[in-house]
């Protein structure tokens, strides 16, 4: 049970019972373990982050458009007695919400849901498909390759490391390696 009494268990049963795809349900656990980490480094609840994480995008393949996406989800996890901070950091991950990012839970998870995404293209294309042997400068440099990764919101990166304060290839190598503590669970 997490500190504000929802269990990671209920969660994953959530995006499993909403999410069908394996790709999807590793990014998932991939944006999870990043905002694990994320809540270590900046002294907050892993728990909340966490599951933030997880269920960022759990109502994408209900409802993959804007305005839909995001929205219909913040409903149900409202319903379910998900905190506040959480829902609105999950809207705030949408730009097009309009919903502001003021919250460092709500900035964290802008800031690693594209990468962690750009991460697993670059470790899909490494010789043994391992995130671990993803070098953070060669994924700066990918960052470039506009054909590289194409689905990948590149701004989107880049907003959410200047909202934190932070340097992209220390952000890269930072969720890389909290990737690497999940690469089993991740496939990578």
């Amino acid at each position: 049970m997490t500190s504000f009494g929802l269990s990671r268990e209920a969660a994953w049963d959530l995006l499993c019972e909403w999410t069908q795809s394996e790709a999807l349900r590793r990014h998932a656990l991939g944006v999870e373990a990043a905002m694990r980490a994320m809540a270590t480094k900046y002294d907050e609840d892993p728990g909340l982050w966490g599951i933030t994480g997880l269920l960022h995008d759990f109502d994408y393949e209900r409802y993959p458009q804007a305005p839909e996406h995001a929205a219909k989800g913040a409903e149900v996890l409202r319903s379910l007695g998900y905190p506040e901070e959480m829902v609105t950091a999950i809207l705030g991950h949408a730009s097009y919400t309009g919903v502001a990012r003021e919250t460092l839970l709500a900035k964290s998870l802008f800031a690693c849901d594209e990468l962690t995404g750009f991460l697993f293209a670059c470790a899909y294309v490494q010789p043994d498909k391992k995130v671990a042997a993803v070098k953070p400068e060669s994924a700066r440099k990918k960052l470039k390759d506009k054909s590289f990764a194409r689905g990948v919101n590149r701004e989107d990166i880049a907003a959410g490391v200047q909202d934190l304060g932070l340097d992209l290839l220390e952000h890269i190598t930072f969720v890389r390696d909290a990737l690497v503590v999940q690469a089993g669970a991740l496939g990578l």
